[in-house]
Order: C-alpha cells, then structure tokens, then sequence
C-alpha cells in the first residue's frame, strides 16, 4: 500500500498490529526508550528538577512512563495519545509510577491544558506520526513554561522511508523530516538550544540494514551518511 496515497490529508495514521506489538516488547524499552532517555540526559546544560511537571505527547502504550518517573522524579506526568488501545497499556504502567499520573486521549496538535503547565515536555519516536507537526510545535511551546525543556527524540526520513520501517510500520510518509529540517521545525517554534544540546545517534535498529553491515560484515561506520535520528534538548526563552 502507497502511504502517502492512503494517509495523506488525515491528522493521524494507526500503528500496523505488528507495530502496536513491538512498541510493548523488551526490545522497545530497553534498545530505544532507554537509551534516547540517556542521550537526552546528557544534553541537559541542567539537571531536570524533581517535583516538576511532565508532558509526554504520544504516551501510546506507557513504556517511558516509569523511565520517566524513576529518573526525574516529577510531582506529576500527563500522558497525552490519540489512540485508545494504547492508553489500555499506559494505564498498567501508570500503576507502577510514584509520581501522579494521568492519561488523556487528545490530539497533540490540540491539547486542552492551560499554558505554561509543564517544566518538561517529552516527545519520544512521535513527530514523525503527526501530519500537523507545525501546530504541534505549537502546542509545545504554549504548553511549556518559560524555561522548560522540551526533550525530542526523533527518526529522520531517512530511516522512515528505509525498506524494514516501510514494510512493519505505517506513518504519514508525505510530512518525513530530515535532521536539518527537524531542527528548523522546533526553531520556528520560538525554542532555542545549541550545538551542545543536539545528538545523531546511529543506533544498530535505525540503519537500513538493521546494523548487519557494521555488526557481521564488520564495516567501518560511514563518516559521511543521511543522519537517521536526532536527539535534541531545546528550552522556551524567559522573554
């Protein structure tokens, strides 16, 4: 099926069961939840203060809520997802959390929270599934509190249009990002972050052969190469 034809103009495209599965699985949380919250980590010029407000925008089954939980301690997490079946899931993983937790299906591109309500926002393998990502971007930034931190953890077109993701996976494939141009999308939002604030991990999963160049034909990884992911740390201005 040609996504682009049968997804376009919608605001948002159901996972493939196959992709609903794997986003409850092992590999999911401890190959990429885990280690994006790493990443993310390190590029904080500050630690996240314990007691915060989080926002996690596409929460889908829950598995970053207890990651989110056991390491920055927050006061509260709101999980936001416009799919109900995986709210099910979340709400199993809310159990597990010290923190308040509360689940609500929305539209990240609208989302009826007063502003300024959260110290954090997480947005987690998500962009890439919003067709409206300008107004989520939006939302974001109106939803931040000045000097909150939006933590984005994103795949590029590069990886999205790869053959594996292509087949086992569905997203809106005619609003894909390169690195840049995710970049370009949070800076018209009115947040600011620098170099030091930005990653390119080349994690094994994102590469077109699933790293069996690199892991069993042992090849050096390129220098020069489309990035498949970027991880970024951006903040909203005081002013």
């Amino acid at each position: 099926m040609d996504n682009d034809a049968a997804y376009i103009n919608t605001e948002w495209v159901e996972e493939s069961k196959f992709g609903k599965w794997f986003l409850r699985t092992d590999t999911w949380l401890k190959s990429v939840v885990q280690v994006a919250c790493n990443n993310l980590e390190a590029l904080l010029d500050t630690p996240i203060k314990s007691s915060s407000a989080i926002l996690d925008i596409a929460v889908g089954t829950g598995v970053s809520l207890p990651e989110l939980d056991k390491r920055f301690s927050p006061r509260t997490i709101v999980g936001v997802d416009i799919d109900p079946d995986g709210l099910k899931y979340a709400r199993n993983k809310a159990s597990r959390c010290k923190a308040d937790i509360q689940l609500m299906e929305s539209n990240a591109n609208h989302i009826n929270l007063p502003d300024a309500s959260f110290d954090v926002i997480f947005c987690h393998q998500s962009m890439h599934h919003f067709v409206a990502q300008e107004q989520v971007m939006a939302e974001v930034f109106r939803l931040l509190k000045p000097g909150g931190k939006f933590l984005l953890a994103e795949s590029t077109r590069a990886f999205i249009h790869s053959w594996p993701i292509k087949v086992f996976f569905r997203h809106p494939m005619h609003v894909q990002k390169t690195a840049d141009e995710y970049l370009q999308l949070v800076r018209n939002s009115g947040l600011v972050f620098t170099d030091n604030n930005i990653s390119y991990p080349y994690t094994w999963w994102s590469r077109w052969d699933i790293g069996i160049t690199q892991g069993i034909l042992r090849r050096p990884i390129p220098k020069k190469r489309e990035e498949t992911l970027i991880n970024l740390v951006a903040s909203k201005p005081y002013i």
